[in-house]
């Protein structure tokens, strides 16, 4: 029997490998002989660095940036096992999570340390370019990561343009003539998943520059912004973003991707997926366990188990989940390829304890599934 092992970061408790690996333990104590392949995955979000570079075998980097205030501080980003592959996630050079509470300023708050990081990794030689995009503290189109890679966004006077997104609104050219040369011979997939367009009601300042520090008035200013750097793109770069589905995830990060080093924008659990090869691992495949820290009705929205399942039932396998808890909702996640769920807690027990008993609980509770799934094979079988 193969059985693939596919689950993503219990969040706060255990990371995708380390459970993994709990859940080939319980598969081996229930059927000893059985073949294991263990694929740890991720949704785009908190934990995809770790993922993919544990599960290739990679490494953990530094890089030195500038923070989303224009402090200085060095960023994590990760160098994926194949030596070709760099993970690099936003939040860690130019994330909201970097900013106290007091200090938050969508109209200054810059990309730059995002072009540095993968001017790091550049240097370093890689090409090819996973970016999570998540939980960004700025509102500039990306245009502070397109100067750190060597793009000039000019202003009437052909002046360079300060950091932040209010800046977009004297921009006047975009001057493309010193980007980074290496950008060329890179791609870039990027895990977005929001819709959300540029601007307009629906834009990237009006849904989430609020919870940046955004008032009603910088709301309309940034959003004014952003159609001036949409025109420039338009006219300077013949690229049109500004009704591009995503283009305003991450303060309009989506678009500035887009627009500077033409990514391609997609779903962040199919983009871990393919970067993992799942598909041609889940070949000849009897069963396959995944799981996460909690199946709820959420867990249907692109969330890594779903993709998981779902790349699993086209080619008719079964799908059991192992979850830390199972909430609201989470029947759900039974029409969407997944078999059976259960949770590991098996009594009454704080969230402490059971994070810190995450892999035994894991294991116990991976072997219990496969030997229940043995004795129903058994009696449905006769």
């Amino acid at each position: 029997m193969k059985v693939v092992i596919s689950p993503q970061t219990f969040k706060g408790s255990i990371s995708a490998l380390e459970a993994a690996r709990a859940m080939r333990t319980g598969i081996l104590r229930a059927s000893p002989d059985a073949e294991t392949v263990i694929v740890p995955v991720a949704d785009g979000g908190d934990g995809t660095l770790e993922t993919l570079v544990e599960g290739s075998g990679g490494e953990i980097r530094t890089a030195s940036v500038t923070g989303p205030l224009g402090e200085s501080r060095m960023a994590e980003w990760g160098a994926m096992g194949d030596g070709q592959t760099a993970v690099i996630e936003m939040a860690r050079t130019s994330g909201l999570a970097l900013v106290a509470l007091d200090l938050r300023d969508p109209l200054h708050a810059t990309t730059y340390g995002l072009g540095e990081a993968i001017a790091s990794a550049l240097d370093d030689g890689f090409r090819r370019f996973v970016v999570g995009i998540g939980g960004s503290a700025t509102n500039d189109a990306g245009a502070g990561m397109a100067q750190a890679l060597g793009v000039r966004l000019l202003d009437e006077n052909g002046d360079d343009l300060p950091h932040g997104g209010a800046a977009l609104t004297n921009l006047s050219r975009i001057d493309i003539s010193g980007l980074d040369t290496r950008i060329a011979e890179s791609s870039f997939l990027v895990a977005c998943d929001v819709s959300n367009p540029l601007t307009g009601p629906e834009g990237a300042s009006a849904i989430y520059g609020p919870q940046k520090g955004a008032t009603p008035e910088m709301v309309d200013y940034l959003d004014s912004a952003l159609r001036r750097f949409a025109e420039a793109a338009r006219r300077d770069l013949g690229v049109d973003v500004e009704n591009l589905r995503g283009a305003g995830a991450a303060g309009g990060l989506g678009g500035g991707l887009v627009a500077f080093l033409n990514a391609d924008l997609r779903a962040g659990v199919e983009i871990v997926m393919e970067t993992v090869g799942l598909d041609g691992k889940l070949e000849g495949a009897d069963l396959v366990v995944t799981g996460e820290g909690a199946l709820d009705y959420q867990t249907v929205y692109n969330k890594a188990p779903i993709g998981v399942a779902q790349r699993a039932a086209r080619l008719g396998i079964p799908v059991i989940a192992i979850a830390g808890t199972l909430g609201e909702g989470y029947r759900l996640v039974l029409d969407h390829g997944i078999g059976a769920a259960m949770a590991i807690t098996s009594g009454p027990m704080s969230l402490d304890e059971a994070s810190e008993r995450a892999a035994e609980l894991i294991a116990h509770s991976t072997e219990q599934a496969l030997r229940m799934m043995k004795i129903g094979s058994s009696v449905f079988s006769e």
